[in-house]
């Protein structure tokens, strides 16, 4: 199975092409924003397309062709303006959805915010509110496809090393999770078809990540 990893430069997205990379079953194609990420991509012998999140739907859906599947794993970033949040954490993921459409791409992994539901929105601060209100309708955009998705909420996240144990379920309490355990999560989905028309939320947990998804 050939992955398009959208945010492929992210913290998420480098360790999941990494991982990707080491599967027997996937491969890696990494979508960057500019030429210069390339080089660590290509050591790992990722193939690269650079396409902005904010090109059009075309241009995300020519860098999907030949992919079976489609990770989002994008992000403006907590030191970006309300702007960008629109742009990238709700447009790009609508259009990057849309190019799924295009390109005939069935399997699509969403990597969302941990709670995105109205009251969410309504309970967030100032500054976080529009990030909640960007994931909470590019979820919806998803879930209103016939798209083999799964959306994945995790916790806070942190650049702690992983530990390879979380807690998955439809609410878990509140907590935080290594970008690397969710990169992990998410290798997990995309080898487990069980997955598909699924989202969780996932913390740090007692319980090694493939027993997780496996029980979900």
């Amino acid at each position: 199975m050939k992955v398009l990893v959208v945010g492929a430069n992210g913290q998420i997205g480098k360790h999941l092409v990494s991982f990707i990379q080491d599967s027997d079953s996937l491969e890696a194609k990494a979508m960057i924003r500019n030429e210069e990420q390339a080089s660590y991509f290509e050591n790992l012998g990722a193939e690269t397309v650079v396409v902005d999140l904010e090109s059009d739907i075309d241009a995300i859906a020519k860098a999907a062709e030949g992919v079976d599947a489609i990770v989002f794993t994008a992000g403006s970033g907590p030191h970006t303006g309300k702007d960008k949040t629109i742009m990238v954490d709700l447009d790009g993921a609508v259009k990057t959805v849309e190019a799924a459409k295009v390109s005939g791409v069935k399997r699509f992994i969403m990597i969302s915010s941990f709670d995105t539901t109205r009251e969410a929105i309504q309970e967030a601060s100032s500054a976080f509110a529009p990030y909640v209100a960007a994931k909470h309708y590019a979820d919806e955009w998803l879930r209103d496809t016939d798209l083999d998705y799964t959306i994945i909420h995790p916790g806070v996240l942190t650049n702690n090393e992983g530990i390879g144990q979380v807690e998955a379920a439809t609410q878990v309490e509140r907590n935080e999770v290594p970008r690397e355990d969710v990169a992990s999560v998410i290798l997990a989905c995309l080898e487990n078809e069980n997955t598909i028309g699924k989202e969780f939320q996932v913390v740090t947990g007692k319980t090694p990540i493939k027993e997780a998804i496996d029980s979900l």
